[in-house]
C-alpha cells in the first residue's frame, strides 16, 4: 500500500520572552507620582543652595501587549548553509499557556532591561542563535576554540575587556568527557573578567543517572560534577547561577554547594502546549514507564488521565506491566526525563498497544540515544501503534541528537530556546 509523504519534523519554539523586550512597536510615556517636597533647609545649612522640589517625572518605556503571547513559532530544517528558517504559526485557540517558572519575572525583566552577553561552544551554536533571536537583550559573543599540537585546548576570548560590567552567560553541552575540560576552562575564566554576573546554562546534566551507590566502591559521578561546578569562581555580582532542565533525580539539587545557585527548569510546559495543538488533544492520556517518572512529572500533568507502568520479574526476565490506568481507545503519550537505548519505552509501547491504545507517542526532555539507538523507533502512519509512534518529542538539550533525527519521523524537536532566554533575563 502506498504511503503518503509526511511533512518534515519541526522545531517548536515557545515565545517565553516578554514582548516588551523584543522589538517593541512604539514608546509609551508614564508619569511617576510626585514625591513629597524636600523640607526647607535648616539654619545650619543656610549656606547651601536650597534643592528644588520635584513635582513630576516622566520616563519612556517600550511596551507591547501580551495579547499574542501564546503565538507559536516553528522552525523547519532545510539542508544548506543556513539550515533553519523561521515560520510563524497560529496562536493557541484556548487555554492558558503553561510556561516555566522563569517567566514569572517578566515584569521585573521589562522594567530593568537587563542585557546579557551569551557565549557558546561549537555544539550549542544553533541553540544559542535561537535563544538570541528571542530577545534583543541577548547578544551573542564568540570564542576562539583551538588546540595545541598536543591536543590540549588553546582558547581565546575576543574583546575580553568589552564584557566588563556586563551580565554574561555560557551555553554549555557536556556531550562527552572529551569536551568537558575545554568548556570548564571557559566556565572558570569568564567570572574573573570583572563581569556583573555569570550564568551557566547546562540544559542536560549528563551524569544525572549516576546519582547513588548500590555497592561499596561505586562512584556517584553526579555528585562529582556537581561539586566541580559548585567551585566556579564568583563574579562581582556574587555566586554563579546554573540553569538545567529536568535533572534526573530531584535529590541531586542538594549535591550543589553554597557557592552556586541552581535554577531547575522543565521541558514539560513545552509538551503541554504542543499537545494542545493536536487534533485529538481531548483524547490524550499520559503514561509513565515507572514509578520514578510518575513521582517526577505527575503534578505537572495532573489534568490528563494517567497510566502508570511498572517492571515485574517473571522468572529471569523483567517485564513491563500496566500498574494502573486504561489505554483503550486513547492517544497515549509516554513521558520520561531521558532516553538512552529506548528498551523500556519500546516495552511500554507494546503493552499499551496490547491493551487497546489507539495511538502511541512519546516525550523525553533529553534524547541521548547512544550508538544511534534512535533508529529503533519507527513511525506509525498506518494505525499500527504496536510497531510505531505517531510522535516522538525531544528537546534540543542534546545538539548531536537533534542533528541526527531532524528530518526523521516520528521525531519532533521542542526547542528550549524560549525557556533559556527567559531564565537569562531574570
Amino acid at each position: 500500500m502506498a504511503v503518503a509523504p509526511q511533512p518534515p519534523p519541526r522545531f517548536y519554539l515557545q515565545p517565553n520572552i516578554p514582548p516588551s523586550i523584543s522589538k517593541p512597536p512604539k514608546p509609551s510615556t508614564f508619569l511617576l507620582p510626585p514625591p513629597s517636597p524636600f523640607p526647607p533647609p535648616s539654619s545650619s545649612s543656610a549656606s547651601l543652595p536650597a534643592r528644588r522640589p520635584t513635582h513630576a517625572c516622566s520616563c519612556s518605556l517600550d511596551t507591547k501587549s501580551l495579547e499574542n503571547s501564546q503565538n507559536w513559532t516553528t522552525i523547519s530544517y532545510f539542508p544548506g548553509p543556513d539550515p533553519v528558517q523561521f515560520i510563524h504559526g497560529s496562536s493557541v485557540s484556548s487555554g492558558v499557556p503553561s510556561v516555566p517558572m522563569a517567566a514569572a519575572s517578566f515584569a521585573t525583566v521589562g522594567k530593568h532591561l537587563k542585557k546579557v552577553c551569551l557565549f557558546y561552544c561549537a555544539e550549542t551554536k544553533s541553540l544559542a542563535e535561537r535563544v538570541a533571536a528571542m530577545s534583543d537583550s541577548i547578544e551573542l559573543r564568540g570564542i576562539n576554540w583551538r588546540t595545541f599540537d598536543d591536543g590540549f585546548p588553546n582558547i581565546f576570548i575576543p574583546n575580553a575587556q568589552g564584557i566588563r560590567g556586563q551580565h554574561v552567560a555560557f551555553l554549555a553541552s557536556f556531550s562527552s568527557p572529551g569536551v568537558i575540560f575545554e568548556q570548564l576552562s571557559i566556565i572558570y575564566a569568564l567570572p574573573k573578567l570583572f563581569i556583573s554576573s555569570f550564568t551557566l546554562v547546562l540544559p542536560f546534566f549528563p551524569t544525572g543517572t549516576s546519582e547513588r551507590m548500590e555497592d561499596e566502591g561505586d562512584v556517584a559521578t553526579a555528585f562529582t560534577l556537581a561539586r566541580i561546578l559548585s567551585n566556579v569562581p564568583i563574579s562581582r555580582g556574587g555566586p554563579t547561577s546554573i540553569v538545567t532542565f529536568d535533572i534526573h533525580a530531584l535529590q541531586e539539587r542538594f549535591y550543589f554547594g553554597d557557592n552556586i545557585l541552581p535554577c531547575f527548569e522543565s521541558g514539560i510546559p513545552l509538551l503541554k502546549n504542543r499537545l494542545q495543538q493536536l487534533p485529538d488533544s481531548d483524547n490524550i492520556t499520559i503514561a509513565f514507564p515507572d514509578d520514578g517518572a510518575w513521582k517526577r512529572f505527575h503534578k505537572q500533568l495532573q489534568h490528563f488521565p494517567t497510566i502508570v507502568c511498572a517492571k515485574v520479574r517473571e522468572g529471569d526476565q523483567r517485564i513491563v506491566r500496566i500498574k494502573e490506568g486504561d489505554p483503550r481507545g486513547r492517544h497515549v503519550v509516554i513521558v520520561d526525563d531521558l532516553v538512552q537505548s529506548g528498551g523500556t519505552l519500546i516495552e511500554c509501547q507494546k503493552v499499551l498497544a496490547a491493551h487497546g491504545a489507539e495511538k502511541i507517542s512519546a516525550y523525553v526532555t533529553h534524547g541521548i540515544f547512544p550508538k544511534k539507538s534512535w533508529e529503533r523507533f519507527n513511525y506509525d502512519n498506518a494505525g499500527d501503534p504496536e510497531n510505531g509512534f505517531n510522535y516522538f518529542w525531544i528537546t534540543d538539550s542534546c545538539p548531536q541528537t537533534v542533528r541526527a533525527v531532524i528530518n526523521r519521523p516520528p521525531f519532533e524537536i521542542l526547542s528550549l530556546a524560549g525557556s533559556i532566554a527567559a531564565s537569562l533575563l531574570i
